[in-house]
This record gives C-alpha cells, sequence and structure tokens, in this order.
C-alpha cells in the first residue's frame, strides 16, 4: 500500500522458532496469502471429513467438510518472507520487494511502555525487553495494537478490561505421524478428528511438518485436549508450574512442562480418552498449555482512530471457535481496506466489531457447553457445524455491530 511500517516485537530473539502450535485455516487466513504470500509454496494440509470417536475409537458419526491445516511455525516464516525478506528452511525462494509497497521495518526486543497522542499521530516509548536501560521513542501516524490477549496496547484506554480464567486449559502437541500405530495414523490422516466426554474435549488433525514439510510421513498429528482445572486448585497449579519450579500464568511453553505433571496428565489420559488420543497424548515430546480465556475490549479504535487493535488484542476467542487466525486475518484486510478508502469508516467499525462480539461469545457458549454441561453427542456435533460454517457466510446480529 506505499506505507512505511514498523513492527515493535517484545520477544528477545530475532526469530521465533518450534512455537508447537497447529492452526486451521479458515476462509479469511486463506484470503489473505492469497492476497499477500509471494512464496511459492504449499501452505497447509488438506483434511478431507471431521469425525467423531466414542471412547473405545470406533468412528461414530462423519461430516464430509474440506479444512485446510497449517502450523504457526510454517505461517510466522510466510509472513516474515514475505514482509521483510526473511530466508528460512520454510520459504527459500523470498520474493524480491514489491516497488509498490513502502519500507518495512521489523524490530526485535522491543517492548511498548507509554503511547501518548503527538499532533496528527502518536509518539510511542519504548525499552529493550532484555535491557530495560535501552529505551527509545518512535512517532507515527497510526498505531495498531496486535499484541494478543494480554494486549498492554489496550490495557493503556481500558485498563478495566481483564482477561479472565475460564476454568479449563489446552493441553496441546504434536507427534511426527510416522511414530504413531498404523491404526492410530489411519484414524487422523486427512481427517479433523474430535472425542467428547464429561469435562473433556479433544481434536487432532494433521499439520506440516519441520520446516513447512507437507510430506506424508513426516507431518505432524497435532492435538489440542480441553480439561478442566478449578481456578486456584492444586491440580491447575501442578500443571502451569514448569520443571524449574516457575508458576506460569497462562501459558506453560514447549519444552518446559514438568516431568511428574505430564507424565500424571498421561495417565488420566490412558484412562479417559479413546487409544489413538491416548497414545498421540503419551507419546508428544514437547507438550505446552495454555490456559483459556476470556477478553473482549469495548471499542477497537482510540484517540480518533490513532490507535487501533486488532486481532487477540481485541477479542481473545477461546480456541473451539478456530477462529483466532482468521480474526487477525479479516481485521488486517479489513484495516487496509478502509485505509485504501475501499470501505468507510462506520462500516470497518461494524464489521470488525461484529466480527470480535459474535464470534467472542460463540466461543464462551461452545466451551461452557463442551467442559461443563453433560449433552449428547449431538449436541456438540451441531456446535461444530455452526462453528465451520464460513465467516463470510455469517449474518452478524445487530447487538454485535452496534456503534
Amino acid at each position: 500500500m506505499g506505507h512505511k511500517t514498523t513492527i515493535l516485537e517484545r520477544n528477545t530473539a530475532p526469530l521465533l522458532h518450534d512455537q508447537g502450535a497447529g492452526i486451521v485455516f479458515g476462509g479469511h487466513s486463506l484470503e489473505l496469502l492469497e492476497r499477500y504470500n509471494r512464496c511459492q509454496r504449499q501452505v497447509a494440509v488438506r483434511s478431507e471429513r471431521r469425525q467423531y470417536l466414542d471412547k473405545e475409537g470406533n468412528i461414530v458419526h462423519t461430516v464430509d467438510a474440506d479444512q485446510n491445516m497449517s502450523s504457526w511455525d510454517l505461517t510466522y516464516f510466510l509472513l516474515r518472507a514475505n514482509y521483510d525478506g526473511i530466508t528460512s528452511p520454510y520459504c527459500d525462494d523470498v520474493p524480491p520487494p514489491d516497488p509498490h509497497h513502502g519500507i518495512s521495518v521489523h524490530l526485535h526486543d522491543r517492548t511498548v511502555t507509554v503511547v501518548v497522542e503527538d499532533g496528527d499521530g502518536v509518539c510511542v516509548s519504548w525499552k529493550c525487553t532484555s535491557d530495560p536501560s535501552r529505551t527509545g521513542t518512535l512517532t507515527a501516524n497510526r498505531l495498531i495494537g496486535a499484541d494478543g490477549p494480554s494486549s498492554f496496547i489496550r490495557s493503556l484506554f481500558t485498563s478495566s478490561v481483564e482477561r479472565k480464567y475460564a476454568g479449563y486449559c489446552a493441553l496441546r502437541g504434536t507427534v511426527v505421524e510416522h511414530e504413531v500405530s498404523t491404526e492410530t495414523h489411519s484414524t487422523f490422516a486427512n481427517r479433523f478428528t474430535f472425542y467428547h466426554g464429561p469435562g473433556i474435549q479433544i481434536l487432532a488433525y494433521l499439520i506440516p511438518g519441520l520446516h513447512g514439510t507437507v510430506e506424508p510421513g513426516q507431518r505432524l498429528i497435532n492435538f489440542v485436549y480441553y480439561t478442566n482445572f478449578p481456578e486456584d486448585s492444586p491440580e491447575l497449579n501442578e500443571i502451569l508450574t514448569d520443571r524449574n519450579g516457575r508458576r506460569h500464568h497462562i501459558t506453560m511453553p514447549p519444552g518446559l512442562i514438568d516431568p511428574s505433571a505430564w507424565k500424571h496428565q498421561q495417565d488420566i489420559a490412558r484412562e479417559r480418552l479413546p487409544p489413538q488420543f491416548a497414545e498421540v497424548v503419551c507419546k508428544a515430546k514437547r507438550p505446552f498449555v495454555q490456559a483459556v480465556t476470556d477478553v473482549l475490549s469495548p471499542a477497537n479504535e482510540f484517540l480518533g482512530g490513532k490507535v487501533v487493535l486488532i486481532g487477540d488484542a481485541l477479542a481473545g476467542f477461546r480456541p473451539h471457535t478456530v477462529a483466532s487466525t482468521s480474526q487477525a486475518a479479516f481485521d488486517a484486510m479489513n484495516y487496509a481496506d478502509y485505509v485504501a478508502g475501499k470501505v468507510g469508516r462506520d462500516e470497518w467499525v461494524r464489521q470488525t466489531m461484529g466480527y470480535a462480539r459474535f464470534i467472542q461469545k460463540r466461543g464462551v457458549d461452545m466451551g461452557e457447553r463442551s467442559q461443563h454441561q453433560r449433552l449428547s453427542l449431538q449436541e456438540y456435533i451441531r456446535d461444530r457445524d455452526e462453528a465451520s460454517v464460513p465467516i463470510r457466510h455469517e449474518e452478524f446480529p445487530e447487538w454485535a455491530t452496534a456503534v
């Protein structure tokens, strides 16, 4: 679009690796890559149907449905290749700079500390994450807060908004597909598979493997295992206290989980899950944990539009919606269209806030039904079918789009 952009990344590493998460690519995620990705490679693994297992591992329900599954690592390196020309094993054919694009700058090890209005724009103060004695400032016409569900940018303007724990966690991990039994592999290959039990839900699907490979045999089986941990309970403290004794608040990163705590969860998995799911939970080498939370900003712009929130910074969805990546893509494209004059301000705000409010509520409803209510499998299937309707086909209700 011809604008100069600077990303301030608070992480101390210049590149992020091994984040360990799978992504269900919704329509807006694919649309964003169609618009902006110039790397010539396959970006996802195709799933041909959704299916549900019973406790014994039998398939009891199927729905033909094409979906695209990718990984956090591959998506990240594709975006970096296109944004600031980073070459990696994920994308070694980095496209040359587009002369119609503006200057792109990526600065890691920068934590924003203050944002103040400055004439027609804002002045942003930062400190080095690794050395707080090093500080600096940047001026900009617009500041886009894309700093996640615990957004510092959001907190500067909506201090009363809190990220609240929902009473359960997502235990996550991956296993290389050739490391599982033939039966387990045949269950998960090119399938989006679910199991519901009392107070638990687990799902799994294939994603690209090391360096984004989509070679059969080298892909990863990615699982997300929701299980209840009451707030302040010994069980929650156990799963969020790492091998060094540090208690994490929301996320236990890959590789840090206490072996005895994970052994406890493996034993529970063998008892409570279908054998195929228990196998992948027990074979995961670098599991991680995410406490499920809720957060929603009352607005997506501040200081007369000089500060904007997008993605998780605006609304943190429960992962049942499989919509967080699509939300970020939708918000980014919607804002780009607004800046380019393709949509008016009111329409931009209505669409962005409508998406945020509607899907955030859907996630809360799905999570509460899945984790805290004893329903029939058909009820859970209906929830999943509704959540799988492409957002472009949704008609947001008036309460969601009201400005």
